[in-house]
């Protein structure tokens, strides 16, 4: 018990830092918890009915306070760094393929051209049900993880496609994830880039692609960060530069920690400052990526088109811990060259039921684009200069997601249909006559927000004795909902479609070849380009 006693003493002041205290303001405070902490753990441990797991719960009560705060302050364990520095660097050993889990069933996701799963074989759907000698549903940790180990060893999967059992030998390689998946010249010497994440090649991926268009007679630019859900700060001042003059403030972070107040400016010359440029954003670009649209906006350098981008104006540092493990923290908040801050939750007040407050578009604050003086505001994410597309997914689409009804569809469809052709394919009326049916035979189950209150209020209602007065009510009430919910999906279909087509082409040409797609056809790039083909327009929504 003394032992327990120990280790409690020290995770709590290793996390809070006070080994040794300096006596500052809250030093008593804080050591008055702590101690308070440490007698509590002790008399639980000693007294508790059960043997209780010393590490288990200190780690929860670490993760309990971060929970407080907000979803990018995060304690780290080993694991959780290597997997940060991966996604940072681009690159990681395995498979290649993207995977999920699923009540307790691990399935391929997105097998990455030429990597080695998709040159084993592999395709989306497939469910592995062993790896090497370890049964899936019997591996207590996370599954997935067994399919890392270093270069060039092997590892054998049992998977199991359409009701058959298949095996496959993998030899894993490294992979690499580009930053930028797809560039191209479009019609009228339109170049398209798509820059997926901020990693550390993100910049150098984009400069190489800016490049080559040029070289192939590219005259305007379509930057696409739409679903980019950010990365590094730094590379995001990078891509900025190749459009922005050596020495412009991008951005300037604010803190009560006089360390965390930092300014950040182009430190290279630029590779462009007069190409025409579109940018693309979504409610899925957010941080970094609204770093380069926001900036882009706030100095008139180029147009800014979609929906409304996530809206995080929080930067996070990473702080070193104990036994090889971080404290991920919001050091700061960024601030653009306008002056504007585009964080949209406030972590710092909540609801009645815990949740961040959104800030209304009442209590937006408007701000000057610092060359053509047009107005700009705050607290709500990046709002375009030009508005296409929805606003964010519906209900029912994130319902259809989640429950991987589309994926399985897509799956399905891929077995069934020899190819699909690039350059035109979308989902038409039959398909998604075939889709509904799918959805009826998969009894998927979509309860709304709306119900889950109504039986919570029937639970109040039968306990305080008003149930027998408002159950008519309650009974209209939940078959107009029904009835309501069984028209969502075709009310919806023009977005679930390109969900659904999105899912299908990757089954057959790979995620580059939904990008060659979107690129023809998609709605926001027709309209980037559209803008970009008339320069009168163009310089009248600059304020040139």
């Amino acid at each position: 018990m003394k032992r327990t006693f120990i280790i409690a003493s020290s995770v709590v002041l290793a996390f809070f830092g006070l080994s040794s205290f300096s006596f500052n303001s809250d030093a008593f405070e804080i050591s008055k918890q702590i101690e308070i902490f440490v007698s509590f753990y002790e008399k639980l441990n000693h007294n508790y009915v059960d043997p209780l797991n010393a590490g288990d719960l200190m780690n929860k009560a670490i993760k309990g306070i971060t929970k407080e705060l907000d979803p990018y302050t995060k304690f780290r364990t080993e694991k959780d760094i290597l997997d940060s520095k991966i996604r940072q660097s681009g690159e990681f050993t395995g498979i290649g393929s993207g995977v999920f889990s699923k009540n307790g069933r691990l399935f391929i996701s997105e097998p990455f051209q030429d990597f080695p799963a998709d040159a084993a074989g592999m395709k989306a759907g497939d469910e592995i049900i062993q790896i090497d000698d370890i049964i899936v549903s019997e591996f207590k940790g996370q599954a997935k993880d067994l399919l890392r180990g270093e270069v060039g060893s092997e590892v054998t999967l049992k998977f199991i496609r359409q009701g058959e059992t298949k095996t496959a030998s993998i030899t894993r390689g490294r992979i690499d994830v580009d930053a930028v998946p797809y560039y191209e010249l479009l019609k009228d010497n339109i170049g398209y880039i798509v820059l997926q994440k901020f990693n550390k090649k993100a910049s150098s991926e984009t400069i190489s692609a800016i490049k080559e268009l040029k070289q192939r007679g590219a005259t305007k630019i379509i930057l696409d960060l739409r679903g980019n859900p950010g990365g590094l700060l730094t590379e995001a001042v990078n891509v900025c530069n190749i459009f922005i003059p050596k020495g412009q403030l991008i951005v300037n972070t604010e803190s009560n920690i006089p360390n965390n107040i930092k300014t950040y400016k182009t430190k290279k010359a630029p590779v462009d400052l007069d190409i025409p440029l579109a940018v693309l954003v979504n409610d899925r670009s957010a941080s970094a990526s609204e770093i380069v649209s926001g900036v882009i906006q706030d100095l008139d350098r180029g147009v800014i088109i979609g929906s409304r981008s996530f809206g995080k104006g929080l930067v996070q540092s990473t702080k070193r811990l104990k036994y090889d493990t971080q404290l991920k923290v919001t050091t700061s908040r960024y601030f653009i060259p306008s002056g504007r801050c585009v964080q949209s939750l406030d972590y710092w007040n909540r609801d009645a039921y815990g949740r961040p407050v959104r800030v209304q578009k009442g209590d937006y604050k408007a701000f000057k684009t610092l060359n053509s003086g047009r107005t700009v505001y705050d607290g709500g994410g990046v709002y375009p200069d030009v508005v296409v597309g929805r606003e964010k997914l519906s209900a029912i689409a994130k319902a259809l997601n989640r429950e991987r009804i589309i994926f399985n569809f897509a799956t399905d469809y891929y077995y069934k249909h020899a190819t699909v052709n690039v350059a035109d394919f979308k989902v038409d009326d039959a398909i998604y006559t075939d889709f509904v049916a799918f959805v009826e035979k998969s009894k998927f189950k979509y309860e709304t927000k709306t119900e889950e209150l109504i039986e919570d209020l029937m639970v109040i209602a039968e306990k305080e004795e008003f149930d027998k007065n408002i159950n008519p009510q309650i009974k209209a009430l939940k078959k107009s909902l029904k009835e309501r919910k069984e028209s969502l999906i075709s009310d919806h279909k023009k977005e679930i479609s390109q969900l659904i087509a999105d899912e299908i082409l990757k089954r057959y040409h790979y995620r580059e070849g939904m990008l060659k797609n979107h690129a023809l056809n998609n709605e926001e790039v027709l309209e980037a380009q559209s803008v970009l083909l008339d320069q009168s327009r163009y310089g009248k929504i600059l304020g040139r």
